[in-house]
């Protein structure tokens, strides 16, 4: 029996361009939303929701638009090459947006390894292990996409970037042994690079800043400070003060309660002479 096939949903941000392009024609040619509508025998509601971007648009009332307000096949064109899915959610590309442009990183993890410091066999084994289950394709698409934000560690003028990550994470064996290996010893490169700092939290401490997960500070170019929590299902971008300020706080007390540059290399070092 043939697996049910999840359904998918279109790209949200390409609803949004086919909806403002509908818009455009749809002023050009002097019609009203409600004038169209009746043109087209659809409600007025209809069009509108297609224009905001909240509904897709049908091929065939594509094809029924594109002939009364002359628009030479575009906004049929344009449905057949909307990609179907968001690559990442609006939140997520934000947050990337913001990640490029940094001055500065505050980065503090305790599941899996920063996403910048990943290998690209330590980032699949992450994202085989998401459950609903991705397709091989969509494991694809993330891997490069996140093997791509790497290049900001080793551009011209790199960002001044600090990681924080829990030993447990260093420890996990995720996607097996000779990826562990790799991705250790990729972690020890990161680590020597100009304006990286690595930390490890030790198992076993008594007291532990960082319990209610992880977190990154980004400083902008403007030297505005947010903040971006992740949660189970989603993150959040924070930009209030108050908010980002507190985690300032616990970050500088977590770079105390954890393990230099030079011991958390030697650990590294460790790590990898026990294989």
């Amino acid at each position: 029996m043939n697996p049910r096939k999840r359904p998918r949903r279109k790209n949200a941000s390409a609803m949004k361009m086919v909806g403002a392009l509908l818009a455009v024609f749809r002023s050009a040619a002097g019609f009203t939303q409600r004038g169209l509508a009746e043109r087209v025998v659809v409600d007025e509601e209809t069009i509108a929701s297609i224009e905001q971007g909240r509904r897709p648009l049908k091929a065939d009332l594509a094809a029924v638009l594109d002939e009364l307000l002359d628009t030479k096949g575009a906004l049929s064109t344009a449905l057949s090459h909307m990609p179907e899915v968001d690559l990442f959610p609006r939140w997520a590309e934000e947050y990337m947006d913001l990640e490029r442009e940094a001055l500065a990183l505050s980065w503090y993890d305790n599941q899996v390894l920063p996403g910048l410091l990943q290998t690209e066999a330590y980032a699949r084994a992450v994202f085989r292990n998401d459950v609903p289950v991705l397709t091989e394709d969509e494991i694809g698409q993330r891997v490069a996409a996140r093997v791509e934000r790497q290049e900001i560690l080793q551009r011209r003028e790199p960002p001044t970037v600090s990681f924080i990550v829990s030993e447990v994470a260093l420890r996990d064996r995720l996607g097996g042994d000779e990826v562990h290996v790799e991705q250790l010893e990729r972690l020890r490169d990161w680590a020597a690079l100009p304006g990286v700092t690595v930390q490890v939290m030790p198992i076993g401490r008594d007291f532990h800043a960082g319990l209610a997960g992880p977190f990154t500070v980004i400083e902008t170019p403007e030297h505005q400070r947010i903040a971006y929590v992740e949660g189970q299902r989603r993150g959040w971008l924070i930009a209030d003060p108050d908010e980002v300020s507190n985690l300032e706080r616990k970050y500088a007390m977590l770079r105390t309660q954890a393990l230099n540059a030079q011991e958390t290399r030697r650990l590294l070092s460790r790590l990898l002479g026990e294989q």
